[in-house]
Formats: structure tokens, C-alpha cells, sequence
């Protein structure tokens, strides 16, 4: 069986990442980038598929871990009978993108302890065996366009097609282990002192740290809970582009030994506008910027080819296939590289990048004549579209559908149109958007409001829930007090709470065709609390984040689901839209006005 996801941490340095085991097994890398080919796979199988283990020899009588106080550098400290070692995992900061170092280093704290170590590499997702020679500082090993590098002073033996050691760490002394990737056409270079390179990535992520801003409130575990949450957004930020992915990870299933398996080393359009409220409430302002610059590059073009997610440096093509000789995550198959929704149709990321857009020109970034441009484009084609079929919000991959959550975009990107023109004093045609903007609102109310039910539904002409409904006291299209937007709330408790958490929606109304019950959806429980502080029910509010940071692993990390019958985190790991849902809904309780007001009153944080 799998580890389960809770007992992962993550390291990286923002063009790629790691996944760690807390007894010192990294089952999960891919080099250089983020969604480049993995040389550990372990995660999606077993060892056989590559990983690199560093532990104590026998038993440890206690294994605690942390990450070094706001910081993405992981210490694992194993207490043996005969002594204690802590294990630093790291991937230092690169000014090259073709060239990403991972290092582990082991320094004795007590006594002595005997130490293993166990490389298994396998490029491209666990397929090639690479050739491996014996060098002065390590080994090389080489397959195809890849290549890396492992310095260490420790003696290295090659076993079964695998690199093994075994050493012993005193009190005081330490053991460094660094690998080292470079394309393998290319020379490999010299790997600065770990130990120095320790000190900097340290001091690198607390000065970044210090930047964010908080009071106080709900005490010392909301401001960790928020600094842990942006750290691991700022992990999943590709830092050449600016683009940020949703996952780090492919193919962790929603549902344990079912098919709902996708790659999420993607950016999406979706968590666009929220994304930026979150980094700007933050104090993130350099991030929010290139993240909207990254937007802009990936958009460009004709409107009509305008996609729902695009590669970390705005690739379109995202092709969807099956990886057919690993198991998958628990036996969840198929493993699948690429994403075919990235050729649905989705209304939705129309209103989602227009908002965005609007975001950030009312935080007073760098104002850009072309966004503007692109903002009256985009919206030329909408005049029609937004009446058309599309696949929602959750990228349902069955028939199309007028769902109500993507007419509530479009009329979202209209109305921040308009009032770009009212603020900003832009210039478009403004009565138009205006005359667009209430046509749809009354399309809304008409068709997606059930006034038996006394609630909006998924789509017209069903009775269905959908939990994106939550989000219309946010984006300003009826107030939280309206009665409408208080029978949905109240419609979402009874029907898509399970065990005090939201599920997406009910799968016995929205059939994609995929077998398996998914996970409590976590961004959406985060809306739910969302939707309680809008209405001034402060206490159920709270009583819900508190809740939803629970959910957490000991390191803070969150998936995108959580299984309420096995008590497990479940989906790609760690989750950034969960993440910024637990920044904004933190803001949100702690601020007079936050994420969800600043949204609602098409407003935006000075950042």
C-alpha cells in the first residue's frame, strides 16, 4: 500500500519539486522543471520506478520532522538507541533552469547512528534505466537528453540495478549528499558547500517570509497556517515565467483505486482572479505581477482559441495520454501526462481573467495599455457566447450544459468591464457591456434560480447543487443577505455537507462517465466559510477554518480532496487552490474587508 499523502512534505525552488516521506524517502522529483519527466515515480508505484531513501539502518525510536521555521527546507530528526541525526532536505534557489540541485544533508546530533542510503533512479516516469558510472565525488548517470550528478564523501556501491551506502554520523559531524541535474549534452558543474548553501536557501525563504502581512489574529497558528500556505503557492510558482501550477503532482486520484487521475502540473484560468487576492492580501505584489504578466503572455492571440489552463510558460498543446507500465498511486489507474480539458469549453475564464485584470489595475500594478486591449477583445466574442453550452467550472467531461456558475462569469466579465470604464475612466463601449450585463443577470434568476427550492442550481433546468453557486455573494452579484444567496447556503449544508465538509457537488446528478466517489472538495469548504463571514455568522465561520486547518498534515500541507470515510487526504498534493483558499477565508475573518468583500464591492487590496 502507499503512503498516505499526509505523510509527505514538499521541497522545492520554484522550477521544480520534491516529495518527501517522513522516513526520509523522496518517491516524487522531476527534473528540471515542473512537468518534466520524473526520475522518481515511486509515488505512482514502487520502488522499482525510482526514489532516493535516506535513513537510519535499524528502527528509530522516534522520527519527528518540521520545516526550519518559514522556510521550504524540511528537518527529519530520527532518534536511534545509539544516538540522533537530523536529515535537511533542500533544493536551493538556480539562476539556470537547466541545472537543479536537490541535496540532503545528515548531521549527528547525539552519540552515533548508523545510516543507509538508497538511490533508484529511473528516468521518464520510471521507464529508462540509466548508465551509471563511478566517479571521484559520486556517480554519474545518464538516459537519453538527461543527466545528473551525485556528490557525496560516502562510499557508493551499485546493487540490482540500484546505488546503496551505508555510514555512520557522529555527534557534530556531517554527511552531505547532493544531486545534481544538467542536460546531458551539456558539462556538469561544480556543487557549491552544502552547508553554506543550507544557511543562504534558509535566510532566503525567511526574508521572503517577513514580507507577508498579518496582525495577529486567530493567533500564532492562523499567521503559521497562512505564511505555510503562501510558501507552498510561492513552491508552485514556475519563476522564469511567473506562472503558477495547480499541483506539483500527476495522477494522485480523487477517489483511492479509482480512474479519476489528472495531471496537474498545469496552470489554470480558474484559479486566476483568486490566486491574485490571495498574493496581494498577502503583500505579495512582485508575485502578483509576474503572475499577471504571465496571464497576459499565455492569452495572447485570437479570443476564440482562448484555453482553461496552458503549460508554465504558456504552452497550448497539453495532450492527454496513459503512462501503462506504472500501477498509479494505490493501485488508481491510469496514470495519465497531460490534460485533455484543456480543449473543453469553459465560459467561466472569460469572467475569471477579466476580473483579474481588473484586480490588479485596482492594486495599482504596473498599468498596461494591452491588457486593456485584450480586455475589449475578449469581450467582443462574449457577447454571443456567453449563451452557448460549455463543460462548467469542474470540467465535467460529459454533454455540455448551460451551467449557472459559468453565466455568472460571463456576466462577472461584463460588469468588470464597465466598471473599469466608471473607475479607471478606459474607454470602450461601455452601455453595451452595461445592457450585457443585466440580460444576464436576468437569464441568472430566470433559468439557474429554483424558487421551489428556494436556491440557484448547477444548470438550467435541473434541480441539482453545485458548490460554485457559493461564489455569488462574492463576485457582487447579489448580496449575502438577498434571500436567494441565503436558501443556496442553506441548501448547500443540507445537501453537499458531508461530515461538516462541502463535496463539489452531488455525483449521482453530474455523471462524467468515471466511476469512484470523490473526496470533500477543500477549496469549496473554504468558500462555504467564505459565505458564512459574508453573512455575518462569525462563529460558524471560524468554527469551519479551524476545522479545514485540521485537515492539514503536520507540516501544513493540503491535497485537493479529503476522504471523510478514510480519514485521508485525497487528489494531486499539495494543492495550490487549496492553499488560497485557506489564505483568502483566513483574511476574510481576520480583516474588515477581505477577499470576499473586496470581490464583492469589484474591489481590490493596495497589495
Amino acid at each position: 500500500m502507499s503512503r498516505p499523502l499526509e505523510d509527505y512534505g514538499l521541497i522545492g525552488n520554484m522550477l521544480s519539486a520534491a516529495l518527501v516521506a517522513r522516513d526520509g524517502s523522496m518517491d516524487w522529483l522531476c527534473l528540471p522543471h515542473f512537468d518534466s519527466p520524473a526520475c522518481f515515480a515511486a509515488l505512482l508505484g514502487d520502488a522499482d520506478n525510482g526514489r532516493w531513501r535516506i535513513a537510519p539502518r535499524g528502527p528509530a525510536v522516534r522520527t519527528t520532522r518540521r520545516y526550519l521555521p518559514d522556510t521550504a527546507v524540511l528537518e527529519t530528526r530520527h532518534e536511534t538507541a545509539t544516538g540522533a541525526v537530523r536529515v535537511y532536505d533542500f533544493m536551493p534557489l538556480s539562476d539556470d533552469d537547466e541545472r537543479v540541485d536537490v541535496v540532503r544533508v545528515v548531521r549527528g546530533e547525539s552519540g552515533h547512528v548508523a545510516m543507509q542510503m538508497e538511490l533508484v533512479l529511473r528516468f521518464n516516469y520510471g521507464q529508462a534505466v540509466p548508465w551509471v558510472r563511478r566517479r571521484d565525488y559520486g556517480l554519474s548517470a545518464i538516459a537519453g537528453p538527461d543527466a545528473v550528478e551525485l556528490h557525496t564523501p560516502v562510499a557508493l556501491e551499485g546493487q540490482d540495478m540500484k546505488t546503496v551506502a551505508q555510514f555512520e554520523v557522529r555527534d557534530g559531524e556531517i554527511v552531505p549528499f547532493t544531486l545534481s541535474y544538467h542536460p546531458s549534452h551539456k558539462t556538469p558543474r561544480f556543487v557549491p558547500d552544502r552547508m553554506e548553501s543550507l544557511d543562504r536557501t534558509t535566510s532566503w525563504w525567511q526574508e521572503w517570509a517577513r514580507r507577508c502581512r498579518w496582525d495577529g489574529h486567530g493567533g500564532g497558528a492562523w499567521r503559521d497556517a497562512v505564511v505555510r500556505s503562501l510558501i507552498t503557492l510561492k513552491l508552485l510558482t514556475f519563476q522564469p515565467t511567473g506562472g503558477i501550477i495547480a499541483a506539483p503532482t500527476t495522477s494522485l486520484p480523487e477517489s483511492l483505486g479509482g480512474s479519476r487521475n489528472w495531471d496537474y502540473r498545469y496552470c489554470w484560468l480558474r484559479d486566476s482572479a483568486l490566486t491574485l487576492y490571495a498574493l496581494l492580501n498577502g503583500g505579495y505584489r512582485e508575485e502578483a505581477e509576474a503572475w499577471r504578466q504571465w496571464l497576459l503572455r499565455a492569452v495572447a492571440g485570437h479570443p476564440s482559441q482562448l484555453q482553461i489552463m496552458y503549460g508554465i510558460a504558456g504552452e497550448r498543446w497539453l495532450p492527454e495520454h496513459e503512462i501503462p507500465w506504472l500501477a498509479g498511486y494505490e493501485g488508481s489507474r491510469p496514470v495519465r501526462l497531460g490534460n485533455g480539458a484543456a480543449s473543453q469549453t469553459q465560459l467561466d475564464v472569460y469572467g475569471e481573467l477579466i476580473e483579474t485584470l481588473y484586480a490588479a489595475r485596482a492594486a495599482d500594478l504596473a498599468p498596461l495599455a494591452e491588457a486593456w486591449r485584450l480586455q475589449k477583445v475578449l469581450l467582443d466574442p462574449l457577447r454571443e457566447r456567453w449563451r452557448e453550452l460549455d463543460h462548467g467550472i469542474w470540467e465535467v467531461r460529459g454533454e455540455k450544459r448551460a451551467f449557472t456558475h459559468s453565466r455568472l462569469m460571463c456576466w462577472m466579465a461584463f460588469d468588470r468591464a464597465v466598471k473599469s470604464c466608471e473607475r479607471f475612466g478606459l474607454r470602450g463601449p461601455v452601455d453595451e457591456w452595461r445592457r450585457l450585463r443585466e440580460e444576464i443577470r436576468q437569464d441568472i434568476c430566470l433559468y439557474g434560480y429554483d424558487a421551489r427550492r428556494g436556491s440557484f442550481v448547477q444548470s438550467y433546468g435541473q434541480t441539482a447543487l453545485d458548490a460554485s453557486l457559493l461564489l455569488i455573494p462574492q463576485v457582487g452579484f447579489l448580496p449575502a443577505s438577498d434571500p436567494r444567496v441565503a436558501g443556496t447556503v442553506r441548501a448547500v449544508e443540507e445537501e453537499l455537507v458531508r461530515d461538516g465538509l462541502v463535496r463539489r457537488y452531488a455525483r449521482e446528478h453530474t455523471d462524467d462517465g468515471l466511476p469512484g466517489e470523490e473526496g470533500v472538495f477543500l477549496a469549496c469548504s473554504f468558500w462555504l466559510a467564505d459565505a458564512y463571514a459574508m453573512q455575518e455568522r462569525l462563529t460558524d465561520a471560524e468554527r469551519l477554518f479551524d476545522r479545514l486547518l485540521s485537515l492539514r498534515n503536520d507540516l501544513g500541507l493540503l491535497a485537493e480532496e479529503y476522504d471523510v470515510g478514510r480519514r485521508r487526504l485525497v487528489g494531486n498534493f499539495p494543492q495550490g487552490f487549496s492553499h488560497i483558499g485557506l489564505v483568502n477565508t483566513a483574511y476574510n475573518l481576520h480583516a474588515a474587508v477581505g477577499p470576499a468583500r473586496q470581490r464583492a464591492q469589484r474591489d481590490a487590496p493596495s497589495g
